[in-house]
């Protein structure tokens, strides 16, 4: 006898467990290290540093479940939100923050 998966609470297919590439740009050609910070990788600024491309501009592609997201830039040690964000939000300190859908 076989049990589905619905009658023993097995998620591990669901939809907020799988992950989607995210790619994050920032134009700061006169920056020396880039990382992305947030709620996804409890603001480590060693969990995501971003990679400079030839034409000055900042990528990182960062794995993400289904739902919103908040996330800054930290630009050699200075945190700043994305210009090109989906969204803004204040995070529980009252700063502003980023914010990125993940369907």
């Amino acid at each position: 006898m076989s049990i589905s998966t619905e009658s023993r609470g097995d998620d591990r297919y669901s939809a907020r467990k799988m992950t989607k590439p995210v790619n994050f740009f920032l134009t700061a050609p006169q920056a020396r290290t880039v990382s992305v910070i947030g709620d996804f990788n409890k603001w480590d600024p060693a969990a995501n540093p971003m990679q400079r491309r030839v034409d000055g501009a900042w990528f990182a592609q960062i794995p993400l479940t289904h739902g919103h997201h908040q996330y800054q830039f930290l630009v050699d040690g200075q945190q700043q939100t994305d210009p090109q964000a989906m969204g803004m939000a204040h995070d529980e300190h009252g700063g502003k923050v980023s914010l990125v859908a993940v369907s």
